[in-house]
């Protein structure tokens, strides 16, 4: 977040991160679920805000961008475009995000303004139409940009990122990898490379956070999810090289069959399917 590195105090360790092979990528300056709905002058200013103080904070412009609550528009995806970000990945395609959005109102101590505001806060369940595989929005002048989905169980559309892992993990760690291994499994038989999402809160417990208690798996001691985190590396390693984001959208957007999606009224459409020309050239 642009907010976190524009503070003078973090910038030791947003520069670490840089130093030890990291990529820093555009979460938006203030971490706004709603982003969604802001006019477009006011999302040119807040990606900026935060590409700056990114930049000034690593050394490195952020070319990457990943929504608050997986957040996008039009808009949005067109700022990123005239910015020149290599990729957005702010897409969940999954059917339970009103699921994980009832579970949080729930538990987090909201009020009636901040319900409304959150109220597409993880998506609607048409979301779970989406591809899980890469492909580029098509936008105005013939414009596109890349999206790497945050990979979900191919078919179910299960999230398997790790904050779901670590809340299985509390019933019990043998179910978590089993999960692990069954959404996995399904991957390398769809051909889908994931796209791992982490947060925060996936490595800091309920004993270092305690004003965060109430978010799932804060149960958990900041070592626990530490272990479990590793845990879960080595089981990903196992089965793919583990590369940033850049990387990762520098080698699919050399694909020559590489679907196209149409933006309108905010909504994806149906992806386009490769040509069979196409599809003769990619399997060579």
């Amino acid at each position: 977040m642009g907010v976190d590195a524009a503070q003078p105090g973090n910038r030791r360790a947003f520069q670490s991160l840089i130093s030890r092979g990291h990529e820093v990528g555009n979460h938006s300056f203030q971490h706004e679920p709603w982003l969604h709905l802001y006019p477009r002058d006011r999302l040119e200013a807040d990606i900026a805000e935060a590409e700056d103080a990114l930049a000034q904070a690593t050394g490195v412009r952020p070319i990457g961008f990943r929504g608050p609550g997986y957040s996008w528009s039009r808009d949005l995806l067109e700022v990123l475009a005239d910015r020149e970000y290599l990729y957005d990945a702010s897409t969940l395609p999954t059917y339970i995000g009103p699921l994980a959005r009832a579970y949080y109102f729930w538990t987090a101590r909201l009020t009636p303004a901040q319900r409304a505001e959150r109220k597409q806060l993880f998506g609607s369940f048409r979301d779970g139409l989406r591809s899980v595989k890469p492909y580029r929005w098509s936008l105005s002048g013939k414009r596109t940009l890349l999206e790497i989905p945050v990979t979900t169980m191919p078919v179910l559309k299960a999230p398997f990122h790790l904050s779901y892992l670590l809340y299985l993990a509390r019933i019990s760690e043998s179910l978590m990898m089993a999960y692990l291994r069954t959404a996995l499994a399904a991957c390398r038989a769809s051909g889908v490379e994931p796209s791992f999402l982490l947060h925060p809160l996936d490595v800091l417990g309920g004993d270092q956070v305690k004003e965060l208690a109430f978010f799932p798996g804060m149960d958990l001691s900041g070592a626990r999810k530490m272990a479990l985190f590793r845990k879960v590396l080595r089981a990903l390693g196992e089965r793919y090289r583990l590369v940033a984001m850049s990387q990762h959208a520098r080698s699919i957007l050399e694909r020559p069959d590489l679907p196209t999606a149409s933006v309108l009224s905010g909504q994806p459409s149906v992806l386009r399917e490769p040509s069979a020309a196409s599809r003769l050239t990619a399997e060579g």
